[in-house]
């Protein structure tokens, strides 16, 4: 089944031997109806390790060309994340030379046992890199959309829906906001268009700004979205001062060990929590 959104088609069935952006790597037997989801968000700056401000500059080289060190550091984040169902991921590359042509999200799927997964590709800079966003699952989702979000040319969302389109069902969201305020209220303002009328949201992605920041008073005014985070402080990695990234959910939902994973292998910190599911809300693997 192919979706339409704006001019753009996205396989969410896709036949044997899978798509470039959405793939099933294994199939479950019977169905199974999850009542709590452990999901988590994860900026991992293409799988390169960043320890100081310094490395900024001194590393510089391995946004551009290949790194030994990558591939190994992508297999530590693989297994880190194999505890959760639904993880949402930002700054992966798909498939550049940078990345050996790896397309990262496939392959954190692929060693982390995950069933699904989707890759948005927001920027190219011609073969060398391909800056997405990445969806990894081990529930089957039931549509995936891509959008571009406003501002400058390189920032979008994904939003699955997990689970037939009603009150019942779940809807993932994961985005990488802009640097600049200015764009970053555009594109809440876009994205609060997309989810304030599902009753079932998880946002989760790199905003680039903090709690209380008018961005997200402005996400939660438009969503009624709630940031469970209480302030924990994500970025920079070595040593967290700022809480830059984010999983919010409606009301709906009820989260429990919300947490900021010491995970030193990005520079941002991955964050965690348990959401728990409403009465009515099953889904399938």
């Amino acid at each position: 089944m192919t979706l339409k959104v704006g001019d753009a088609s996205f396989l969410v069935e896709p036949p044997s031997g899978g798509s470039p952006g959405y793939a099933p790597l294994a199939h479950r037997g019977a169905s199974a109806r999850p009542r709590v989801l452990q999901v988590a968000s994860f900026n991992i700056q293409t799988g390169i390790s960043t320890s100081s401000y310094r490395d900024y500059i001194t590393g510089s080289w391995r946004h551009i060309w290949p790194s030994t060190k990558r591939l190994p550091n992508l297999n530590r984040i693989a297994q880190i994340l194999k505890p959760f169902d639904i993880v949402g991921l930002q700054e992966v590359d798909g498939g550049g030379a940078r990345s050996h042509h790896i397309v990262q999200t496939q392959y954190l799927a692929e060693h982390g046992g995950f069933a699904h997964w989707h890759n948005q590709v927001n920027r190219r800079f011609g073969n060398i890199a391909l800056h997405s966003n990445g969806l990894l699952s081990r529930l089957r989702p039931d549509e995936v959309h891509d959008y571009k979000l406003p501002g400058l040319p390189g920032r979008g969302a994904v939003v699955a829906r997990f689970g037939k389109p009603s009150k019942h069902a779940l809807y993932v969201c994961v985005l990488h906001l802009a640097l600049s305020r200015r764009a970053r209220l555009r594109q809440v303002r876009f994205v609060s268009e997309l989810i304030s009328h599902f009753p079932n949201v998880i946002l989760m992605g790199d905003l680039n700004c903090e709690p209380g920041s008018p961005e997200l008073r402005l996400l939660a005014e438009s969503t009624h979205l709630c940031d469970p985070m209480c302030d924990l402080k994500t970025f920079p990695s070595w040593h967290p001062d700022k809480m830059l990234d984010h999983i919010l959910v409606t009301p709906s939902l009820r989260t429990e060990h919300v947490r900021v994973l010491n995970f030193p292998c990005s520079d941002h910190l991955p964050i965690a929590m348990e959401v728990r599911l409403p009465d009515g809300l099953a889904l399938n693997l």
